[in-house]
């Protein structure tokens, strides 16, 4: 039997309906995968139990579609190193970033076996304090914890709420096209469904952020958007239990959350030195080597691009 964590009743029957998981059948899948990953020459993944479940469960038990999920999965990780190096969460840097909150998975979930909500501040930093690479790299951390530790993330997905309170033209113009692009190549990379995107506190630069995004995301995502000018039209898709305080909720302080955030990461201090290791090697990719150049049409890393 595979070692898995157990999961709540409720859970397994979400996996069940809308995942096509059949337990007893889970081992046989997870063999299957490992004998296939193992005839790859450039992947070098991970290969526990949990981690493979985690992306069967993202790929509702699809072989072939799994299979494209790894190898894209560790093919942008290698390829945008800017965002995968150098991530010990003990760096003063990171805990830096890490403490202003920009991406934080909320500690309440929507009802027993609802998505995650992920709230999201873009407007929370000063641009010219702090580097876009640098925040989105802690931001994939945070969904690399809960990739591999929250079963909740796996099958229920993520509510993600964007607040843009505080949104500058000037932490605009850090995203350039490649920018986004390989922004939406990572979250696709990942086995981690998007239920919803809400938008709060909509600012001046909303039109020109929103119109950058949504070509990029594919049309499922498109018709999961909202956008809301007060708390109070929120409320009725996420209740007010589930919120911060400062969100007119009652789920917690949003100081707490972070620091909370923040020590998760130190506690996984492990996963990430180990991570580094599992990347690909696109010298012995049968055919075409995936790399920033095939990916993205730029060559090296985020770091050498110029702005507009």
């Amino acid at each position: 039997m595979a070692s898995l964590r157990l999961i709540t009743p409720e859970l397994a029957e979400k996996a069940r309906l809308e995942l096509n998981e059949v337990p007893s059948r889970i081992p046989e899948d997870i063999a299957t995968l490992k004998a296939w990953l193992s005839k790859q020459p450039h992947l070098n993944p991970r290969t526990d139990d949990q981690f493979l479940v985690s992306f069967l469960r993202g790929c509702k038990y699809s072989l072939e579609r799994t299979k494209e999920k790894l190898d894209n999965y560790y093919t942008v990780k290698s390829a945008i190193p800017e965002f995968f190096d150098n991530r010990d969460p003990t760096n003063a840097k990171i805990q830096e970033n890490a403490m202003l909150g920009v991406n934080l998975p909320l500690p309440y979930t929507i009802g027993v076996a609802g998505p995650r909500i992920m709230l999201v501040r873009m407007g929370c930093y000063d641009p010219s304090k702090y580097s876009i690479v640098e925040i989105m790299k802690v931001c994939y951390m945070i969904t690399d914890v809960l990739l591999v530790n929250d079963d909740i993330s796996v099958i229920a997905g993520h509510m993600v709420l964007v607040d843009l309170r505080g949104l500058s033209l000037s932490a605009l113009s850090q995203f350039s096209p490649t920018f986004i692009k390989k922004m939406t190549s990572v979250i696709e990379a990942f086995p981690i469904r998007t239920k919803g995107i809400h938008f709060v506190n909509p600012s001046t630069g909303f039109d020109a952020l929103f119109k950058m995004f949504h070509g990029f995301l594919n049309k499922k995502i498109q018709e999961r958007i909202g956008v809301h000018e007060t708390f109070e039209t929120l409320h009725n898709v996420i209740p007010k239990s589930y919120l911060p305080e400062e969100y007119g909720g009652s789920g917690g302080k949003l100081a707490t959350i972070i620091q909370d955030c923040k020590n998760e990461l130190v506690a996984y201090r492990e996963f990430f030195l180990d991570d580094a290791r599992y990347r690909n090697d696109e010298r012995k990719r049968p055919g075409k080597p995936r790399n920033a150049t095939t990916l993205f049409g730029v060559e090296g890393s985020f770091r050498s691009l110029d702005f507009d």
